[in-house]
């Protein structure tokens, strides 16, 4: 029996899949700890019972994923609000230094995945939908480019690169600890009192705004109109014969709008509001994107993806150890900074933060690294993530 649902009846079941992520992460700690996002849990509950149904000849469902497609858009045009270089550069020399250490390690991700794809005679593509697409992208990304790369041919992208996403959250958050007390106890290194950094924290904690019931008005037009002017922006970028994720257009046009508010201040772009906003996109758009996954394309994928995302943990653990520590200073900080990085790297911020938090609450403050993360982690990595991926889907195809 195949039951086709409508635009509207498949963004409805997708929040109804949203609210079951919400109300079981609340009651299981193991999920909550290594920061699964909702619509993960939901989505794959639902995905699994659709598996079920369908391999029992009961039921399969078609859903029309139009809406998935808006909700896409509008997310990566809040993170093209994102991209400040008054920001990058308020951020001083920490911050750009970890961004230039997450791209190199964005690269050697693509390059094992790409690598590996070719030993084992797949589909590059398929290779990228275990590299930096759900490793340092996350899900987000894993649903933007899986079905990108499944109408260029790689069939079953979007499966594995949400897969290897969800495994990326686990293993980045079991990776950072570890990590980070090896290099602690083998420099003997301390916590130190950082007035600067305190300071800089401080500061950006002050900055932090309340939500203003009139930007929502406002929010929401500027996500829109950028929206509008991307789709004239990716109509040139596609003359030149590259293939770019259709929200690359979006992205660039909101980074602009961005932009001329920082340098100009002739009109405000409200940030707060459309991170909100950006944020309830993504939610559902996640939710739509698990619910379609056929997860009975992973039976042939199993072995070779296993041994590629082991592949990616070990690289995530030796850059860390041997890069990410080493750039940022060799000390107490830049070993706490690499246990975040092995969340940041393999997941998401908050579990980077996660990851800190517990290094931390057991060696001492660490102010820098709470400071440097998220602000690459919100601002840049993912705006700098598409064009490596779009490179590496272009060159290596």
């Amino acid at each position: 029996m195949l039951l086709e649902l409508d635009m509207l009846q498949s963004v409805a079941i997708a929040v109804m899949v949203l609210f079951l992520g919400q109300t079981i992460r609340k009651k299981v700690n193991l999920l909550e700890k290594f920061c699964i996002p909702a619509p993960v849990i939901g989505g794959l509950i639902f995905a699994i019972t659709a598996l079920i149904l369908k391999q029992s000849n009961i039921l399969e469902f078609q859903m029309d994923t139009t809406l998935q497609s808006v909700l896409m858009t509008a997310f990566f045009t809040t993170v093209g609000f994102t991209a400040s270089f008054k920001l990058l550069k308020k951020g001083g020399v920490q911050v750009g230094l970890f961004l230039v250490v997450a791209i190199i390690l964005v690269s050697l991700q693509n390059v094992i995945g790409v690598s590996l794809a070719k030993v084992f005679q797949l589909d590059t593509l398929i290779g990228l939908s275990t590299g930096s697409v759900p490793m340092t992208g996350g899900h987000g990304t894993s649903g933007a480019f899986g079905p990108l790369f499944e109408s260029q041919g790689a069939i079953g992208a979007t499966t594995v690169a949400m897969a290897s996403a969800t495994f990326g959250l686990i293993m980045g958050s079991m990776l950072g600890g570890p990590i980070a007390k090896r290099l602690i106890e083998k420099h003997n290194l301390t916590a130190s009192s950082n007035i600067k950094a305190h300071a800089e924290v401080a500061a950006t904690q002050e900055e932090v705004q309340e939500l203003i019931p009139k930007n929502f008005s406002l929010a929401a037009s500027q996500i829109i109109l950028a929206m509008g002017i991307g789709t004239i922006l990716s109509m040139f970028i596609q003359k030149t014969g590259m293939t770019f994720p259709s929200y690359i257009g979006a992205m660039l046009a909101a980074a602009i709008i961005r932009n001329i508010s920082d340098f100009t201040h002739s009109y405000e772009v409200p940030t707060i509001e459309i991170d909100l906003l950006g944020n309830i996109a993504l939610s559902i758009f996640l939710s739509m994107a698990l619910m379609g996954l056929k997860l009975w394309q992973l039976a042939d994928l199993a072995v070779p993806m296993l041994i590629m995302l082991i592949a990616q943990t070990v690289l995530m653990a030796c850059f860390a150890y041997f890069v990410t520590f080493n750039v940022m200073g060799r000390n107490y900080e830049a070993a706490v900074l690499a246990g975040g990085h092995c969340g940041f790297g393999m997941g998401a911020t908050p579990n980077a933060i996660a990851n800190m938090q517990a290094i931390s609450g057991k060696y001492g403050p660490a102010p820098t690294p709470f400071f440097v993360i998220p602000l690459v982690g919100s601002l840049f990595i993912d705006f700098c993530n598409a064009g490596i991926i779009t490179i590496f889907a272009n060159v290596f195809r």
